[in-house]
């Protein structure tokens, strides 16, 4: 039996920054997860070209906290990577977000969105920002192929993640002061991360509870309903299916990291990743031919390809009702975004997880006779 004072379930990154902020602090940090990597989502690998692969999507590192950046940047070197992506449109690749020159163009100057009010929906969300004619070429089946249901079902707050730029700013992220992408790799910033703190992987905590037992804390980072043996129902989510192209005899296929493609005509994928782009420059250029990835919205079963929690009313309710379980269970905080039920970039889920470490440590019972209590 294995018993530290703080089990922490998966060691993505709001496990590992929490585990590196209590092992930092004295504290007795046991991390599992039945993955045979750290790092969770964020991690990559090498293609047999030489050709670095973000294993699970393509992951743009940004923050305006130098906090946060100062705590990656401990771990691993950055180089600058300021994503911009492009939208596959009537064979043209457009901004992405959406260029107000495109609306101009396309509509006239003197466009107005099609719907005014408080939006009750995503759909309703996203026309507030747009006439109809944009809103179904760049937005309406891009997240149909996405979710895998009518637009106008989804939440009203997922149209939060994307806007019109009126100066055609074509950067994702163009206001963040810190970007970039680790030099050596995302699986070896997390091996940096998590460097010193007692891993077992391969370790399914379901099928071997009986084997670890917390003494304080057991911090799970996976989905909020596993815990409770889905007794009020299952959570849904979506992930993606990759399919990787080596072409030998190419050297650049796209004029960026990211192109989506929204149309259902464009067949089930939403979006072609061509990674050498997103590699340092020193390191892609001697490489021959490139390797394109692309990305197919599936709803999986097993959660180990959970990606994206549901962004829908009766899902936000069933996650509120297992959130009030979690909260009311001693000894476990269930956090992340598969245990909070929410999408987190990078840097939030650092943020977020820097927050819970310092409630943690703040409410540990021995904090006096440890080391920086």
């Amino acid at each position: 039996m294995l018993r530290p004072d703080y089990l922490i379930v998966g060691s993505g990154l709001t496990g590992s920054v929490i585990a590196r902020a209590l092992q930092d602090a004295g504290r007795d940090v046991l991390i599992v997860d039945r993955r045979d990597h750290v790092g969770g989502n964020v991690h990559d690998h090498k293609h047999a070209s030489g050709i670095r692969v973000h294993t699970y999507g393509p992951h743009y590192f940004r923050t305006n906290s130098d906090r946060i950046w100062e705590f990656v940047t401990r771990f691993a070197e950055f180089y600058t990577y300021r994503a911009a992506l492009k939208t596959l449109v009537n064979g043209e690749h457009e901004n992405w977000p959406i260029a107000a020159s495109y609306i101009a163009k396309h509509i006239g100057n003197d466009w107005k969105p099609e719907f005014t009010g408080t939006p009750s929906n995503f759909e309703e969300a996203a026309l507030s920002l747009m006439p109809r004619p944009i809103y179904e070429k760049f937005i309406k089946e891009y997240n149909e192929k996405q979710w895998g249901v009518p637009a106008h079902t989804l939440t009203a707050d997922l149209c939060k993640r994307f806007d019109v730029r009126a100066d055609d700013e074509p950067v994702l992220k163009p206001d963040c002061k810190h970007q970039g992408i680790p030099r050596l790799g995302y699986a070896h910033l997390m091996r940096q991360m998590t460097k010193g703190i007692p891993i077992e992987l391969g370790f399914d905590y379901f099928e071997r509870k009986s084997e670890v037992q917390a003494q304080t804390l057991t911090i799970f980072t996976g989905p909020i309903d596993a815990v409770f043996d889905y007794k009020l129902g299952k959570l849904k989510y979506r992930g993606q299916q990759r399919a990787h192209t080596y072409h030998a005899d190419t050297q650049e296929a796209q004029p960026c990291g990211q192109v989506n493609t929204p149309m259902h005509d464009q067949g089930p994928a939403i979006r072609t990743l061509e990674w050498k782009h997103m590699m340092h420059p020193d390191e892609a250029k001697p490489i021959e031919g490139t390797l394109l990835t692309t990305e197919t919205p599936f709803t999986p079963t097993d959660s180990g390809q959970y990606e994206y929690p549901f962004p829908d009313n009766e899902n936000a309710q069933l996650y509120r009702e297992y959130r009030e379980l979690a909260d009311n269970t001693p000894g476990l905080l269930v956090c992340g975004r598969l245990g909070e039920y929410r999408y987190f970039d990078m840097d939030q889920a650092i943020g977020r997880a820097m927050l819970l470490a310092e409630r943690i440590l703040k409410d540990d019972p021995d904090a006096d006779r440890l080391p920086n209590g």
